[in-house]
């Protein structure tokens, strides 16, 4: 289950012959971005087990399950600023019970990340993703 954001990345990875150019595509999709205002970055929105600094904020629309899911979210590291934003595109616009249900390791396989991210970027992407799952649990309860 991936949103109409998250298929165009995938699309668009499709194209690309090599990781160098797939990697050049989310370092632009994380300058694409909107900066993170100083005042959210703030223990209680770092992300711990990410080798770089790493902040979301969530920001949930509704009440309960059916809850709309989004965050902002920023990097001091160009690459992990671009993982943010493929996970903005995974997550952005689904209910708290849609974000639960995301198999977000089989999703962002399709992109190939697992295989060209070094062992510190996989567990600081896997730390965003759990961290997004527990606040959406949490808000979902």
């Amino acid at each position: 289950m991936a949103t109409e954001a998250f298929e165009e990345i995938a699309e668009t990875f499709e194209f690309f012959d090599d990781w160098e150019d797939r990697y050049r595509h989310v370092i632009e999709l994380g300058k694409a971005m909107p900066p993170l205002d100083d005042a959210f970055k703030v223990p209680a929105t770092k992300v711990d087990g990410c080798a770089s600094q790493v902040w979301l904020v969530p920001r949930i629309s509704g009440g309960g399950a059916a809850a709309v899911f989004d965050f902002d979210g920023e990097s001091d590291a160009m690459i992990v600023r671009g993982l943010i934003a493929v996970l903005h595109a995974l997550y952005s616009g689904l209910s708290l019970a849609e974000v639960l249900k995301v198999d977000a390791a089989g999703e962002l396989a399709r992109l190939g990340l697992n295989d060209h991210l070094s062992a510190q970027r996989s567990n600081g992407l896997r730390a965003m993703v759990e961290r997004i799952r527990h606040t959406a649990a949490l808000q979902a309860a």
